[in-house]
């Protein structure tokens, strides 16, 4: 017992919270991928008067369970004439950077896996490498639709990476720290509700989270991947958890960024009545269920009209928004 109390409190205390804090992010996102798989459906048949699923379990509540247990006995194929490596690693690539991308996600004061000065530019960051994981499996499946696929999915990424790194920015200048924390904190003053940057920033939340729709190819800018004109875009020849952990990653990526947005616009773990990651995951929740909403209601739009959004409309609208930020920051000096 001694030796354990010193192995948790003498040099090896940072590494061991560190990987405690991995393998509650990996507990975390099995969960979190079997509750969405449910939720989508319900809020889909919710919508479109569709009872959605119902057989397995009560209300249909085992079927992602059951869902994943299909993917999990499936054989897994790899294409003649595919490169193995490369089509192989596509899925790890595009899973793994998502648990990385936790790790500075603040949910209370004292529930952050890595407290970090640079904690948004490390997600930002990780988060990127799912653009070259898109790449990899259109370009290792030898298949022309996921081909055609992956490069829509590159040039999407690659268009609203932009607008949302602006309206990133937007709120770094103005809490004048890249530490969520530090940003989450600065959003507890004055009458609470109202100190949110959602308040003092709506076009930059505007353009943060229409940016992440794409970025995380939710209706309706999910080209990458349409059903009706790529027989399923840039994962088409992918069987078994191959394409199971595109799924996992997506909606990992979801997290992620209603997670940053919660941080950055409403207040974090701030809240009346609850303890903090409580508060923190019902914000979280809610917009995930808004971009659930937005799925089962808006046509898909065509892929020029998508990319004139992101040029003509987004980037102006962020750069505006952005130069007024700083300009007013400059003149008042009052974030």
């Amino acid at each position: 017992m001694t030796e354990l109390i010193s192995l948790l409190t003498g040099p090896w205390k940072p590494a061991l919270l560190l990987v405690a804090a991995l393998v509650a992010i990996l507990a975390f996102l099995a969960l979190n991928g079997l509750v969405l798989v449910y939720l989508e459906r319900k809020v889909a048949g919710f919508i479109q008067r569709r009872p959605g699923p119902f057989e397995v379990g009560p209300q249909g509540i085992l079927q992602p369970v059951a869902d994943a247990i299909k993917l999990l006995t499936k054989q897994l194929v790899t294409p003649d004439g595919a490169d193995r490596l490369l089509f192989w690693a596509a899925p790890l690539l595009s899973f793994t950077p998502v648990i990385v991308c936790f790790l500075p996600l603040p949910f209370s004061p004292l529930l952050t896996g890595l407290e970090t000065n640079l904690g948004l530019v490390l997600i930002l960051a990780f988060s990127g490498l799912n653009v070259l994981a898109l790449c990899l499996a259109g370009w290792g499946s030898n298949n022309k639709y996921a081909l055609i696929g992956a490069a829509r999915a590159v040039a999407q990424s690659v268009a609203y990476e932009v607008p949302l790194l602006l309206a990133v920015l937007a709120i770094a200048f103005q809490a004048g720290s890249l530490n969520l924390s530090v940003i989450t904190a600065s959003q507890s003053g004055g009458i609470a509700i109202f100190s949110w940057y959602i308040f003092k920033q709506p076009l930059a939340f505007f353009i943060f989270f229409i940016a992440a729709l794409a970025e995380t190819n939710r209706a309706p800018f999910d080209l990458p991947e349409a059903e009706s004109e790529l027989t399923a875009g840039f994962h088409t020849e992918f069987s078994g958890m191959g394409f199971g952990l595109f799924f996992l990653a997506e909606y990992s990526y979801m997290i992620v960024v209603c997670a940053v947005a919660t941080t950055l616009f409403l207040g974090g773990w701030h809240g009346p009545f609850l303890p903090g990651p409580w508060w923190f995951l019902v914000k979280v929740y809610l917009l995930l269920l808004t971009m659930m909403w937005f799925r089962w209601t808006f046509p898909r739009v065509r892929f020029d009209q998508l990319l004139n959004v992101c040029w003509k409309w987004l980037i102006p609208l962020a750069m505006a928004n952005l130069l007024a930020t700083a300009l007013l920051l400059k003149l008042v000096g009052v974030p």
